[in-house]
């Protein structure tokens, strides 16, 4: 099975070839990162493994960054709690992500020294980092599953564990069609903690023998230090200007939302990706908008008058600037891109309308539903839910606060997962001997 899936890999790779070696020369977008993927480690990360017991946690993009963000440092510090002997080694979580914005915000939380391109799923490349790393435990946030980790995992008996693990409407059929591909990989996982219900059941199905409800870490995401860009965006606003945050938009969406906004707003666009910040100023410029990019805004404030498009062209900063909001809307979802997360907004009682494309957050959206704490549109509707919304009438006013309440209440998946964690790492290490 994994030879056919290696010359299947190989295959796609090769086919692919001139199109990613397009990409790599005209954007760079892969080139960043091509030799960690390719098994190399950099020397910058085997300095910070000297004397450490390692949990090497997989987090693919900006998303799972951040929900993976406080159980990372909520289990490193207690496992680091428990070691009362200064002879033994400590612990450390080191951080992999696949796109190039989860690497810029890993690395900005966590540190560059422990955070590194994940390799590409081929023998000699995961290899390369198990040997070096030498993991106490493999930690997958959501659905990463790829059959060479996994079966390299199990032949050095390295635990795997996957938190936040959902399997989504869109890639389920595909998953059972393949089962018996996965089946002998998922048996072997030592832990999985499962959004919901629904998520456990697809993923006993697909072989997984540990499955536990653990809830979803997007709840316990929260703005702990807010972005200096949103103080300083707040300074220089007019006294009762609604503002509009228009967060992970994507390509189509943006006219969309220009044309439906209401012409006495301010207008934040956050569009998903990096690459797209030029392509989006330009759009600004083509329809001669007033606008200011936030890059170059920074470094000479200055008022920001109804009307305004305020481009954020930055990673990491969006759910600050959504505690600004009188209304947000939340992209992804006026295209068929399976929507973003709404929780962002939702946490400070911020009103939120979103496209009928929601798949990749159906749980947390189905949620809010059952609370009457969001709106589906689509985009003739578009206008019409903004102009409501942002006359911050009672009736919006109180969606919000139910959108707040439903965050609140159902938060505590890291502290489930955490102890899970904890509890597996003790158990793996009395067995070998060190000391958790």
């Amino acid at each position: 099975m994994l030879i056919l899936y290696t010359c299947a890999l190989v295959l796609v790779l090769v086919l692919g070839a001139p199109w990613w070696l397009f990409r790599m020369a005209t954007s760079g977008k892969y080139r960043e990162g091509l030799t960690e993927r390719l098994g190399f480690v950099p020397q910058r990360i085997r300095h910070a493994l000297n004397k450490k017991n390692l949990v090497w946690v997989h987090a693919v993009s900006v998303g799972e960054v951040l929900a993976a963000g406080r159980l990372i440092e909520e289990l490193e510090l207690r496992l680091s709690g428990v070691m009362d002997s200064p002879a033994q080694t400590s612990w450390r979580l080191m951080i992999s992500t696949t796109t190039r914005t989860g690497q810029a915000l890993a690395r900005q939380r966590f540190g560059a020294e422990r955070v590194f391109y994940f390799p590409l799923d081929f023998g000699w490349a995961v290899r390369a980092w198990l040997r070096a790393l030498r993991p106490r435990m493999l930690v997958l946030v959501e659905t990463e599953f790829w059959p060479r980790l996994l079966h390299e995992c199990r032949r050095a008996a390295i635990p795997v564990a996957v938190v936040n693990a959902r399997i989504s409407d869109r890639s389920w059929p595909r998953y059972r069609r393949f089962v018996w591909i996965w089946q002998p990989l998922l048996r072997n996982l030592a832990l999985v903690q499962a959004q919901s219900e629904l998520d456990a059941e697809r993923l006993r199905a697909l072989g997984g023998m540990h499955v536990q409800v653990g809830g979803n870490l997007k709840y316990d995401v929260r703005v702990l230090r807010p972005a200096p860009v949103a103080a300083l965006l707040q300074e220089h606003l007019p006294p009762a200007t609604p503002v509009l945050v228009c967060g992970s938009t994507l390509a189509g969406e943006e006219e969309l939302l220009l044309d439906a906004r209401p012409p006495d707003v301010v207008t934040v666009l956050a569009p998903r990706h990096p690459e797209r910040f030029g392509e989006v100023a330009e759009l600004l410029r083509r329809r001669g908008e007033r606008w200011v990019r936030r890059s170059e805004w920074t470094e000479a404030p200055a008022a920001i008058e109804p009307g305004f498009v305020f481009l954020l062209d930055s990673i990491g900063e969006l759910a600050s600037l959504y505690s600004l909001a009188c209304a947000a809307f939340v992209g992804g979802s006026l295209v068929p891109a399976g929507g973003h997360n709404p929780l962002e907004a939702a946490q400070f009682g911020v009103p939120v309308v979103t496209g009928s494309s929601y798949e990749n957050f159906r749980g947390i959206v189905e949620k809010l539903l059952e609370h009457d704490a969001i709106r589906i549109v689509q985009p003739g509707e578009l206008k019409a839910a903004l102009a409501k919304m942002l006359a911050c009438e009672a009736e919006s006013q109180a969606m919000g606060a139910r959108a707040r309440e439903v965050f609140e209440s159902e938060a505590g998946a890291t502290e489930r997962a955490v102890q899970a964690l904890f509890e597996l790492i003790a158990a793996r290490s009395a067995q070998s001997g060190v000391q958790p």
